[in-house]
């Protein structure tokens, strides 16, 4: 087993990745910069390393980071997801300097994150994928040619995009032209390389992707679907597992295809293959070489703890489960807090926790890295907390996700919880009927008004007789 990890992270993942490690006997290092002083991750590690004033700098220096992991004794870095974490470069230097990198090999990531290789390689591995360019494009007019041929709605991505960026929907040849430049440039910024290819738009799809686990033995497994349609602009909100929405062999089938797509590109460690499913057919969109911010809810339903599998996977240990002993017991939900207005295009809303409490009882998990008093710094993603619920059914499951969400207080910045609430209250969400369009599509959901506990409007009341008489 590893005796020592440095976290290339921060935040809830951070968090996360530290109480695995806990559990394993094994020591934990974190690392922060100047905002994140404070932050519950540097409080929970066993020790804890400054990086730089630079918010963001610290973190995205591997070599920094590979140089205070040999430093200090560690024998393993983990990215977590962001950041570093599908850099196939962090990979190859950790190898170099005898640091074990707790993710699949730098090859595999480039491969993965390179979005036409990815296309190609699962071609050649019998995995169904949406009809489109098979190399990158070589200008706005072959990107006019190939529209032409495969159909309009077309969809513009980003080669090496990732995480909902670099991706634009055009319906027209005009709209086309006016995209290609705006992709082009966001891809340069975002990720350093202006290639670009194209996809048939697939037309209100479900969004699945699947849950894998592989060794270094030539095991691989999965551990079912999760249902990520409902997103805005690309970026997930809601989160479920094992999806409502597919048949037992629907579900069988997809999860033979994501082992498939691993062993095709000889994976290891855990990993995640997203799919689009529309019309009764499944179709390859990419692999995420990482864990996922959503493992939590497959975790809830089938009791394996992935980031711990990732660090023994990553000691050299073959998979603690066969594919035969993964069952799946109930629905799970997860919610991602994000600090943000909905009724203000979801504007970050950044600032000091004047008040945290987390929700609790039966079937109801937090994963955060907040706490009263705690300041939310504007540099980094606006994500402060995961509220994930589970249940033996699915109507359960959706009353218990209410019930979490109106015992959660954060105070002190604005959040999407509310906004949540009016999801789970639709009945075409209620009726598990939704696919990617479901928040576009119900924009009167942002017209609600939260509700005030007793609490609260006793201590508004007071607030304001006090002002009043100018105590």
């Amino acid at each position: 087993m590893l005796k020592k990890i440095l976290i290339a992270n921060r935040g809830e993942i951070a968090v996360r990745i530290i109480r695995a490690c806990a559990e394993l006997g094994v020591r934990s290092v974190a690392i922060y910069t100047e905002p994140d002083r404070y932050a519950l991750h540097v409080k929970r590690a066993d020790e804890a390393y400054s990086i730089g004033e630079d918010p963001l700098a610290g973190y995205l220096d591997l070599r920094r980071l590979v140089n205070l992991a040999v430093e200090t004794g560690c024998d393993a870095i983990h990215p977590g997801y962001g950041f570093l974490s599908e850099n196939a470069e962090l990979a190859k230097v950790c190898s170099e300097r005898g640091i074990k990198f707790i993710g699949p090999a730098g090859e595999v990531i480039d491969k993965m994150g390179d979005k036409t290789a990815a296309r190609a390689s699962m071609v050649a591995a019998g995995v169904p994928v949406t009809p489109g360019t098979d190399s990158n494009l070589k200008g706005i007019d072959h990107a006019v040619e190939v529209a032409e041929q495969i159909g309009y709605p077309v969809m513009l991505k980003a080669t090496s995009g990732g995480g909902g960026r670099g991706i634009r929907r055009c319906d027209s040849e005009k709209e086309l032209r006016h995209q290609y430049p705006r992709v082009i440039s966001e891809a340069t910024k975002a990720f350093g390389s202006a290639e670009v290819f194209m996809e048939k738009c697939i037309v209100d799809p479900k969004h699945i992707e699947v849950q894998v686990l592989a060794d270094d033995h030539g095991n691989v497994i999965h551990l079912f679907e999760r249902d990520c349609s409902i997103q805005r602009r690309n970026q997930k909100l809601v989160e479920i597992a094992p999806s409502p929405q597919l048949s037992t062999e629907q579900r069988n089938y997809i999860g033979d295809l994501a082992v498939r797509a691993a062993k095709a590109v000889n994976y290891a460690n855990a990993g995640t293959v997203e799919f689009l499913f529309a019309n009764n057919e499944f179709y390859f969109m990419e692999m995420n070489t990482r864990v996922q911010v959503e493992h939590t809810i497959t975790e809830e339903i089938t009791g394996v703890d992935i980031v711990r599998e990732q660090i023994r996977i990553a000691a050299g240990l073959p998979l603690s489960y066969r594919q035969e002993e993964i069952k799946h017991l109930g629905y799970a939900l997860q919610f991602r807090i994000n600090a943000e207005d909905p009724k203000n295009d979801f504007l970050p809303s950044f600032g000091r926790i004047t008040r945290y409490y987390a929700p609790g009882g039966p079937g109801v998990r937090t994963d955060t890295a907040i706490y009263t008093g705690y300041t939310i710094p504007p540099y980094f993603d606006s994500m402060c907390l995961k509220l994930v619920v589970w249940a033996l059914n699915w109507e359960d499951a959706l009353q218990r996700g209410a019930r979490a969400l109106d015992d959660m207080r954060v105070q002190g910045v604005k959040t999407t919880a509310h906004y949540y609430q009016q999801i789970l209250e639709h009945p075409q969400f209620r009726q598990a009927e939704f696919n990617t369009s479901f928040v576009a599509s119900h924009p009167e959901l942002l017209n609600y008004s939260e509700k005030r506990r007793p609490r609260e409007v006793a201590v508004a009341v007071a607030a304001a007789i006090a002002a009043y008489a100018g105590i």
